[in-house]
């Protein structure tokens, strides 16, 4: 086995990738980007090299450094990760050229599934089911859209070299298809370097099932089951289980030999995995193969008890591999969520900031976390906005969705805008919880999973109330104990009045509503009264913003973080954001921001869709950013006049920077 190996990626996957080296005895380099200075996978590491600029295309996409680093270090391998350079051939023939192992499949594989088109080619010959479609390498517009117009609408156009949603969109109809196909390429071009396309016909309630599929040098090639990963945004998976829900043993071992035939056809080696796309009917098709480890590995390895990164490190060193088909099996049900930074409420736009506050449910033989960061580091624009995965494992599918249920409730985090809440909704909800999954679930729930915010439950105010006079008495106590007079009386701030009670009044605002708690001191207690109904409360600090908390009676387990005027208030698996309000401060009206034309996030601007001194409708696209290698399209938020952009096609802008200046027709 390697004595060490290279990691040439960086975040979750890069710790994934050192949890199991460091339990083989392997020791690890980590290679990090400016921006990743202080990253977790660079201190998890034994050594750690820096490669570059924060930019991935000067770090973790320049090959050079790369290899540089590996041969600087010493180390006889290099685990690409997924993403990045995992499926890149000139990078893994880089690593033959220079004596290195390359942990993935062989440089012919990556060159035959590295484009969509030429995959597909071959899983025709190859006799694996396709979705009706053009894979030409023919790119003419007016070819691309005549094909279109052949299989029929709705048509998707699909980045050749692409994956994660990148580079793909639907097109309900023929007039669309021209704006659609530009998107698409400059995306493809932005992430991949490469903006040619395919176009199949688009399934109306498809399911995305994918088999994993591995194999040793010695000819040996099997698959681990199905992961099921239909419920995505945007093309992206968002929760990932395994085994699939309704899911028939014809049906699996039919995939399965389907997998294992598209493997064997491109003389695979490692791990990979077979996408396919199944439609209600019963029928499959094959989409494309990854030829790395995928983000969603982990349930299956928790349904099959292997070590998925173990086999690519041992069929990297030649060794069989550990197992025969007839020697797995599935065990229990597994579920993962994708925790990222974004606003689900504004289009999962991605966020970006310090992780002020992290707080991960604890992990057991149910419940998993792989994840990059720790709290007080870093959500940066330049890389993807994973915070973590969240793996459950139990017997059945119902357990596992009680079990996610609560480990989302018991997750903390504060300083990013995270969709922490919207995937308690999405596993909470009817069609999820009976396996009714296809690709649009998200969109046709839309009602369910986006629902009006609402106003705040009462609770939530007294424990911020709670929370508030407990971290002031114990900065009280703390104070006195460092006093020349500990004891004396005035350090304490328990109401104590001569002769009189002792009322507080804490303001807090929620939305446009402003809240106040009045607290009164009693023997051993608080008397807290809300809207004119007072409730007994005792309570606890704990360690890292925790409270434990008594409310007219009733015991609830509550966090509450303070940043500034803020109160982040986590209760009962949901989480509230408060303002403290001091009523001796009166700020200006200020000017609101409603139909303000900004950056959501910081970018780049690709593109002007509208003219200067053009007249506009509602909704009409004025502008395209490119964020995260994502494309955003500015609208305008009235009828009105363009009066001009304030950045040109290129410009890089900031968070919050004015984009357009738009007079409101009258």
């Amino acid at each position: 086995m390697f004595s060490k190996i290279l990691i040439a990626n960086r975040g979750e996957i890069a710790c994934r990738v050192i949890r199991t080296a460091r339990r083989l005895g392997i020791r690890t380099v980590a290679v990090f980007s400016d921006a990743d200075a202080h990253a977790r996978h660079a201190r998890l590491a034994d050594e750690a090299v820096n490669i570059g600029p924060a930019p991935a295309r000067d770090s973790y996409l320049d090959i050079g450094r790369i290899i540089d680093a590996a041969t600087k270090t010493g180390a006889q391998a290099i685990h690409p990760g997924y993403g990045f350079l995992s499926e890149n051939e000139a990078f893994a023939r880089a690593c033959a050229e220079h004596g290195i192992v390359f942990i993935g499949p062989p440089v012919a594989a990556i060159r035959a599934m590295g484009s969509k088109s030429a995959a597909k080619q071959l899983m025709e010959r190859a006799q694996v089911p396709l979705v009706p479609g053009y894979h030409g390498d023919d790119q003419d517009p007016s070819l691309l859209r005549r094909e279109s117009d052949r299989i029929g609408y709705p048509v998707l156009i699909k980045a050749t070299a692409g994956g994660g949603g990148k580079g793909m969109r639907i097109v309900e109809a023929a007039s669309s298809f021209d704006d659609a196909l530009a998107s698409c390429r400059r995306e493809a071009k932005a992430s991949f370097g490469d903006d040619r396309v395919l176009v199949e016909r688009y399934l109306q309630r498809p399911r995305h099932i994918e088999i994993q599929v591995f194999a040793d040098k010695h000819g040996n090639c099997l698959h681990l089951f199905e992961r099921d990963c239909s419920v995505q945004r945007r093309h992206q998976k968002v929760l990932e289980e395994a085994p699939a829900p309704g899911m028939t043993e014809a049906r699996r071992r039919q995939m399965g030999d389907a997998a294992v035939a598209a493997a064997r056809a491109v003389g695979y080696a490692g791990a990979g995995t077979v996408e396919f796309i199944a439609d209600a009917d019963g029928s499959f098709y094959f989409m494309e193969m990854n030829t790395r480890l995928q983000v969603e590995h982990p349930v299956t390895e928790m349904i099959t008890g292997q070590d998925l990164v173990e086999w690519q490190f041992r069929v990297a060193n030649d060794e069989r591999l550990p197992l025969a088909q007839e020697q797995l099996s599935i065990r229990g049900h597994a579920l993962e969520a994708r925790i990222y930074a974004e606003d689900p409420d504004k289009g999962f736009l991605p966020s970006t900031g310090r992780l002020v506050h992290l707080a991960p449910p604890k992990e057991s033989l149910h419940v998993r976390v792989d994840t990059g960061v720790e709290q007080g580091d870093e959500i940066t624009p330049f890389y993807d906005p994973m915070i973590a995965k969240l793996i459950v494992w139990d017997q059945s599918r119902e357990l596992v969705l009680a079990r996610m249920f609560q480990a989302l409730a018991d997750y903390r985090i504060v300083g990013v805008a995270n969709n922490v809440e919207f995937l308690s909704r999405l596993v909470a909800s009817p069609a999820f919880a009976r396996g009714d999954v296809d690709t649009g679930l998200i969109e046709r729930e839309r009602a369910f999973l986006f629902p009006d915010a609402g106003k705040a439950p009462r609770e939530a105010f007294l424990v911020a109330a709670l929370a508030t006079v407990l971290r002031e008495e114990d900065v009280a106590r703390a104070a006195a104990a460092r006093h020349p007079d500990p004891h004396s009386p005035w350090h304490h701030l328990d109401g104590w009045r001569l002769n009189s009670d002792f009322e507080r009044r804490l303001m807090f605002r929620h939305g446009e509503d402003e809240i106040t708690v009045v607290v009164g001191y009693a023997r051993g207690h608080y008397e807290l009264t809300l809207d004119g109904e007072t409730t007994r409360a005792q309570g606890e600090l704990g360690p890292n913003s925790t409270l434990r908390v008594e409310l007219a009676g009733l015991r609830h387990d509550a966090t509450v973080v303070a940043t500034g005027e803020r109160r982040h208030v986590f209760l009962d698996g949901r989480s509230y954001q408060f303002a403290r309000v001091d009523p001796l401060y009166h700020a200006g009206e200020g000017q609101g921001i409603e139909g303000r034309l900004v950056a959501p996030m910081p970018g780049r601007v690709v593109a002007w869709l509208a003219t200067p001194g053009a007249d506009v409708e509602k909704n009409a696209p004025l502008l395209i950013l490119e964020a995260m290698k994502m494309e955003h399209t500015i609208t305008a938020p009235a009828a009105g006049r363009v009066v001009g952009f304030r950045f040109a096609v290129g410009e890089q802008v900031t968070e919050g920077a004015e984009l357009v200046d738009f007079e409101k027709r009258a």
